[in-house]
C-alpha cells in the first residue's frame, strides 16, 4: 500500500488536499471515498485507519479536507459549499483520478456522512453504497430533533456503525429508524463506543483495535456488495 497526495478542484478559486490510499495490487476496481467530521480532519486517526485497512484489503480509498480544513477554520462551511466539495470529488474519481473503477462507496464520519446522505436522498450524489462512522442522528442533549426524514429517500445499500455511548445518536432512536429502511440498512454496533468511537479502558481494546474492527465490518459489506 502506498499513500499519494493530491490536489482536486472545486472551484475556480478554491480548491482542497486529499489522500488517495493506493493498494499494492488494485484487481478489484472498486473505490471508496471517505470524508470527515465537522470537528476533525482527513487526517483523523480513525479515518487515516480507515482507509489504510481499506488499501490493504485491495479497495482504492480516498480521503479528502472540506475547503474550511484546508483553509485552518474551525466553522464548517455552507451546505452548498459541503456538497459541491463532495461532488468534486466523487467526479474526479471517476473522470481523472486515473484508475478504471467499476464501483465506488462513499463514506462519512458525522457530518461528512450526513452531507453525503442527503445528497443521496435528492439524487445530487451517487454511491454504490453509503458508510456511516458515527451518523449525527440528533444534537447532544436533544433526542427530539431527529436528523432522519431524508433517509427513507435513499436507495443505496447503507451501513450505520454505532457507539453504544454515542451521545449524538441513541441506539434506541437509530434502530427505530434503521427499521423503516427495511434490507438496506445494516448496522454495526461497537460496545462501549463513543462518538469518536473511543471505548472505555475497561474495554480491554485500544484505538487501533476499534479502529480495525470498523473497517474489517466495512471491508466485508463492501465486498459482499462488489461480487
Amino acid at each position: 500500500m502506498k499513500s499519494k497526495r493530491i490536489t482536486i478542484t472545486i472551484s475556480e478559486k478554491e480548491s482542497v488536499s486529499a489522500i488517495l490510499s493506493v493498494p499494492q495490487r488494485f484487481e478489484s476496481e472498486t473505490a471508496v471515498i471517505v470524508a470527515h467530521g465537522a470537528g476533525n480532519d482527513m487526517n483523523n486517526p480513525l479515518l487515516v485507519s480507515f482507509c489504510d485497512h481499506l488499501a490493504g484489503a485491495g479497495y482504492l480509498a480516498v480521503r479528502f479536507n472540506f475547503p474550511y480544513k484546508e483553509q485552518g477554520r474551525k466553522a464548517p462551511d455552507r451546505q452548498d459549499v459541503l456538497e459541491d466539495t463532495w461532488r468534486q470529488v466523487l467526479n474526479f474519481m471517476k473522470d481523472t483520478s486515473g484508475y478504471t473503477l467499476r464501483k465506488i462507496f462513499t463514506a462519512g464520519k458525522s457530518m461528512g456522512g450526513r452531507v453525503a446522505s442527503q445528497m443521496l436522498a435528492k439524487g445530487s450524489l451517487t454511491s454504490d453504497g453509503m458508510i456511516f462512522l458515527g451518523y449525527p442522528l440528533h444534537p447532544a442533549g436533544d433526542k427530539e430533533k431527529l436528523r432522519d426524514a431524508h433517509l427513507p429517500l435513499i436507495k443505496t445499500p447503507m451501513l450505520f456503525i454505532a457507539g453504544t455511548r454515542d451521545p449524538l445518536c441513541a441506539l434506541d432512536l437509530l434502530q427505530i429508524v434503521l427499521k423503516r429502511l427495511g434490507s438496506l440498512a445494516e448496522l454495526e454496533i461497537i460496545e462501549g463506543g463513543d462518538h469518536s468511537f473511543n471505548v472505555p479502558k475497561s474495554s480491554g481494546l485500544t484505538s487501533p483495535e476499534v479502529y480495525e474492527k470498523i473497517a474489517g465490518k466495512s471491508i466485508r459489506w463492501v465486498r459482499s456488495l462488489s461480487l
